[in-house]
Parts: structure tokens; C-alpha cells; sequence
């Protein structure tokens, strides 16, 4: 006979931590969302042009004519290496961070997770994955926060994540 697995409710005590803290406002978490975008841009630009600048220096590369063969752009849905570059950005930098990017930290919010006191290195993954999933259907996914009890948009709920605000006298166990 099977043996019967039973619901263990290992997280209860993390999501009690959690209760009463104040969550982020939807104008500072799309602040934030904005300046990591445009820090992520700044980013590739400079990654990218670093390889293109290198072609003048190294002269069995000279001859290549990268002006006909080379298109490069940092677009989400044409091509995989701005995807994986924008996964691993923004997995990185939240992970590095313990939930908090550069716009993040301007903006005084933090992405916490619901069952552990430090984000994980997968959880920052998924989120950042989940990005995805938020933009899908005209950018329905991040206006979820104005429907959800507890102003989860999707790649939150994916990740199993919050955003509150860092704010005085709202202090969580998030160390």
C-alpha cells in the first residue's frame, strides 16, 4: 500500500514574519523596474562593444568587415542572447543583493521570499524568468498587483516572492 503523504506546513512560520509589513507601491516598483532596465542596456552596450572595438586591435580580425556581417541589439524576443543576458542580470543582481537591485535600493523596496529568510539563487532565477510571463498579454502580468490581495504580480507568485518597502519602521526578517 502507498504511504500517505501528508501537508506539512514547514513555512507557516516565515509567511507570520511577514504578516503587517508594509508592501511596495506599484509607482516604486516600476521605478526600480526601469533603472534596472536601463542599467541592464547600459550594461550589454558596453559587454557588446567591447568585443566590436577589439576587431581595429586584432589584425586577423580587421579583414572580417564587421560593418555587412555583424547585427547585434538588445531586444527580448528576437533573439536568445538578449533573453539569457537579461535572465542572468537580473537573477544575478537581485541574488547578489539579497532581493534587492541597484533600482530596487534607490527606490528603498526589497523582493523577499514567502517560505526563507534569503532569497535563493533559483528563486532570483525564476523571478527573473517570470519577467517573462508578466509581460505576456500586453504587460497584464504586472498589473495583476492592483487585483491581488496581496499585490503579487506574476513572476511573484512564480517565484513565491513579495516586494515591500524598505521604508522606516517597517522591518521584516529578511537579514
Amino acid at each position: 500500500m502507498p504511504k500517505t503523504t501528508l501537508y506539512d506546513p514547514a513555512h507557516a512560520d516565515r509567511m507570520k514574519e511577514l504578516a503587517g509589513v508594509t508592501l511596495a507601491s506599484f509607482p516604486a516598483r516600476a521605478i526600480a523596474l526601469l533603472i534596472d532596465a536601463l542599467l541592464a542596456g547600459l550594461l550589454f552596450g558596453v559587454l557588446m562593444a567591447v568585443p566590436i572595438a577589439l576587431i581595429e586591435f586584432i589584425p586577423a580580425l580587421r579583414a572580417w568587415q564587421p560593418d555587412r556581417n555583424l547585427h547585434i541589439e538588445m531586444n527580448f524576443v528576437h533573439n536568445w542572447y538578449s533573453l539569457a543576458f537579461t535572465v542572468v542580470f537580473f537573477g544575478l543582481s537581485l541574488y547578489w543583493g539579497n532581493g534587492r537591485t541597484l533600482g530596487k535600493r534607490i527606490m528603498k523596496i526589497r523582493v523577499v521570499s514567502l517560505h526563507q529568510h534569503r532569497l535563493s539563487l533559483w528563486h532570483c532565477v525564476e523571478r527573473s524568468l517570470g519577467y517573462g510571463a508578466s509581460a505576456l498579454e500586453l504587460g497584464f502580468g504586472f498589473f495583476q498587483y492592483f487585483i491581488h490581495p496581496n499585490r503579487q504580480t506574476v513572476h511573484d507568485r512564480i517565484a513565491e516572492t513579495i516586494v515591500i518597502s524598505e521604508r522606516p519602521g517597517n522591518a521584516v526578517g529578511a537579514a
